[in-house]
């Protein structure tokens, strides 16, 4: 009896080794894909207009090609099997999307690329299909570019913008950071807003920003006026002296209003009055 359980425990630690060996080996790759990380914001810097990728028809493009005057750009690295950040990534592209009054296409442009150059065109048309049905906006499609590219390509691109990746070996995945970034319809990075949900708001703001005021109405270009972005919080808070401007040319408004047509009143009572003398 006790050799037989000698020779279970050690059945038992012989078959959980492969396993463990496995995980530990896993968890290694994993660790070593997550070292450097991150996003270096290279704000003011202008991505290579140069850079050439195929759209979902196959057709090779410049990145400089795609960009259209007077409209940012909502830049987003990703890669089309990944297996849920990108995914979740480009859901909170398209919620944002669906919220903003503005409309892709006619105000700005939003770029996907894929940072992996085994995938093809076939699968950036694919991917399209899958997620533009998403979107409720009527034609919101036709300002969304997918698109795909070599590694020298990519490679131009993520160094200009600072995302950092890492291939997690033996898995066919990346490891990277969750954003988007913005871009002037010149190319300049403007702005980086993180995470897998982007408040409206915010991205308006980026957007506005990002176009240098150029879009959006006249209560859009006044409300954004009072707003300033905080990299402390990663979002757009209140400028009190900007708000206490705006305050101030309202008040001279309303004063002005209320003094010219006391004005007229006061005139036309004294008018009445001469006719009455006369």
């Amino acid at each position: 009896m006790r050799r037989f359980a000698l020779l279970a425990f050690i059945l038992f630690a012989v078959l959980q080794l492969p396993f463990r060996s496995f995980a530990q080996s896993s968890n290694t790759g994993t660790s070593q894909a997550l070292q450097d990380v991150g996003i270096e914001e290279k704000l003011g810097d202008i991505i290579p207009l140069d850079a050439k990728f195929s759209t979902v028809e196959g057709d090779s493009i410049r990145l400089g090609d795609l960009l259209e005057e007077g409209k940012p750009v909502i830049l987003n690295p990703l890669y089309y099997e990944c297996p849920m950040l990108c995914g979740l990534v480009v859901d909170g592209v398209i919620d944002v999307v669906d919220e903003l009054a503005w409309k892709p296409g006619k105000d700005y442009l939003v770029i996907s690329f894929s940072i992996d150059p085994l995938e093809d065109h076939n699968m950036a048309k694919e991917y399209r299909s899958k997620y533009i049905n998403k979107l409720t906006n009527t034609n919101a499609e036709e300002g969304w570019y997918f698109l795909t590219g070599k590694q020298p390509q990519i490679d131009k691109v993520i160094d200009a913008v600072g995302f950092k990746y890492n291939e997690v070996q033996g898995t066919g995945e990346y490891a990277h950071s969750a954003a988007i970034i913005m871009l002037s319809p010149e190319g300049k990075i403007t702005r980086y807003l993180y995470g897998i949900k982007y408040n409206e708001f915010d991205t308006r703001n980026a957007l506005f920003e990002s176009a240098d005021g150029k879009i959006g109405s006249t209560v859009d270009k006044i409300l954004m006026y009072c707003y300033q972005y905080d990299p402390d919080s990663n979002s757009y808070v209140p400028v009190a002296m900007n708000i206490m401007k705006i305050g101030g040319l309202a008040t001279l408004i309303i004063l002005g209003i209320f003094l010219t047509l006391f004005w007229v009143r006061e005139r036309r009572k004294k008018q009445s009055q001469n006719f009455d003398y006369n």
